[in-house]
């Protein structure tokens, strides 16, 4: 476990704020990671700053001790990194925050934030005009509460110019992991993810990390006929037109009623159905691959991993071994241990 000892001054400054409530992990994963990185060569300076510079209570409980307050930073800082709190109004409501938060991005020359951290740059304006990502669970709600927010729910972590945005709580080390390639090169990045024993790029998106894709809404009765159909037997191989006779109406009015009360089209609800259907067969049976994609209604394995890998960034056996249990167990369809999988080996 070789590191570069190193007593020089550090060149480049980060201030991770700190607020009551605030996730603890929001704030510790990028701190370990560039703190980390000072081991093999770089020359960060970290600093914890509340807006009235006393020590914070984390959402967790677990008190943290702060640097100071905004007096206790230069006047020029390499990056800020602003964490969030699960209730994300409150935090947006916090004045004495957003004063802290406005002024450090104004000192800053890279701006970022964790998780629901997006929500205070987005109330700063900071993110106006700009692509950004939070946690896939408030993504909707960040882009309905600032439409001038370019929100991409599924992407880790997005860059748009000097500000980068992360999903959700373990993100940040993802978030930070790039910032420490961005400064000091892939080698010294690896390094630190192989030290923390971590992805040195997760393997896609946050879609595989959602509970459930968000099903469609509706109280129209024919609509409802169908969709309840569709989900009470996905493996059907349904068809606009067989649906449409199902529910005394004509396809084309079917086509026109779905997608004006849901906002998306039939062959869409199909798909998203059925890959819900086959992520629970997934986790929860041993049956083959082809199986599932059978009983899901997919057809044939190379539909389903085709649908798995543009949906979630993932074929379906990486995902039933990802997702299926924390055990190490060999063989095939069978899970493997993140460190069999790899991390930090490969970008």
């Amino acid at each position: 476990m070789a590191r570069v000892a190193s007593r020089r001054r550090a060149d480049h400054v980060v201030a991770v704020v700190a607020f009551d409530g605030v996730q603890l992990l929001d704030v510790t994963g990028p701190a370990e990671v560039l703190t980390t990185a000072n081991g093999f060569g770089a020359r960060y300076e970290v600093r914890v700053v509340s807006p009235s510079g006393a020590d914070v209570r984390t959402s967790s409980g677990v008190r943290i001790g702060v640097d100071g307050a905004l007096e206790s930073l230069p006047a020029r800082l390499g990056t800020v990194v602003v964490p969030g709190r699960h209730d994300w109004r409150r935090a947006v409501a916090d004045q004495d925050l957003l004063t802290l938060v406005t002024e450090l991005a104004r000192r800053s020359a890279r701006v970022t934030s964790v998780c629901a951290g997006a929500f205070v740059l987005a109330q700063t304006g900071v993110l106006d005009g700009r692509r950004a990502a939070t946690h896939w669970r408030l993504a909707a709600q960040l882009a309905a509460a600032y439409p001038r927010v370019r929100v991409e729910p599924d992407p880790v972590f997005v860059r748009d110019g000097h500000v980068v945005t992360s999903a959700g709580v373990t993100a940040g080390i993802d978030l930070a992991l790039s910032l420490v390639e961005t400064d000091h090169g892939a080698g010294l990045a690896r390094d630190v993810a192989r030290e923390l024993v971590v992805f040195m790029a997760r393997p896609g998106g946050q879609s595989q990390f959602s509970a459930r894709l968000a099903p469609c809404e509706t109280a129209h009765p024919v609509l409802r006929l169908v969709m309840d159909g569709v989900v009470a037997d996905p493996a059907t191989p349904h068809s606009l037109e067989s649906l449409a006779r199902d529910a005394g109406v004509s396809a084309r009015h079917l086509s026109r009623l779905f997608r004006r009360e849901t906002g998306t089209t039939l062959g869409h609800y199909l798909e998203s159905v059925r890959l819900e259907a086959a992520r629970t067969l997934l986790e929860a049976g041993n049956d083959p691959v082809e199986k599932v994609a059978e009983e899901s209604g997919f057809g044939s394995a190379e539909t389903m991993r085709r649908v798995f890998q543009h949906t979630l960034g993932i074929a379906p056996t990486t995902y039933r071994a990802r997702f299926r249990t924390t055990a190490v167990v060999h063989g095939p369809d069978r899970p493997v241990s993140a460190a069999r999988s790899g991390p930090a080996s490969n970008r």
